[in-house]
C-alpha cells in the first residue's frame, strides 16, 4: 500500500488546474464593490488578531528575540478593524459568519 503514496501528491497537483478553471470561468465577471473590499480588509483584520494574539508559532517567536520583520511578513499588507462588528442579517458575510460560529453537517 505504501508503494502508492507518492502517486497520490502528483494525482492531488494536478486535479488543482481542472477543478479551478470552472469556478474561476463561473466568477471572473463577478463585480467587486467597495463593501467586498470592507469584508475583505475585516476578514484580514481577524487573521492578523488571530496570528499576534493566539498563534502560538507567532508569539513564541516575538516573546523569544525572534527576527520580528521576519515573524511579521506574513501579515496581509492592509487589513481593517470595527468594533463588534456584526455584518447585516441574509447577506453573503452573515452566511459565511453563520457556517462558521454554526457548523452544518453537509453531507
Amino acid at each position: 500500500m505504501l508503494r502508492h503514496l507518492p502517486s497520490f501528491p502528483a494525482e492531488c497537483a494536478a486535479s488543482v488546474i481542472p477543478a479551478y478553471i470552472p469556478i474561476i470561468e463561473r466568477r471572473k465577471d463577478t463585480p467587486f464593490t467597495e463593501d467586498h473590499r470592507a469584508w475583505q480588509q475585516l476578514r484580514r483584520g481577524r487573521y492578523v488578531e488571530f496570528n499576534l494574539v493566539y498563534d502560538r508559532g507567532t508569539t513564541f517567536g516575538l516573546k523569544t528575540g525572534g527576527r520580528i520583520e521576519s515573524i511579521l511578513v506574513s501579515l496581509p499588507l492592509t487589513a481593517r478593524w470595527e468594533y463588534d462588528h456584526k455584518p447585516q442579517e441574509g447577506t453573503e458575510e452573515w452566511k459565511l459568519l453563520d457556517v462558521c460560529i454554526n457548523p452544518k453537517e453537509w453531507i
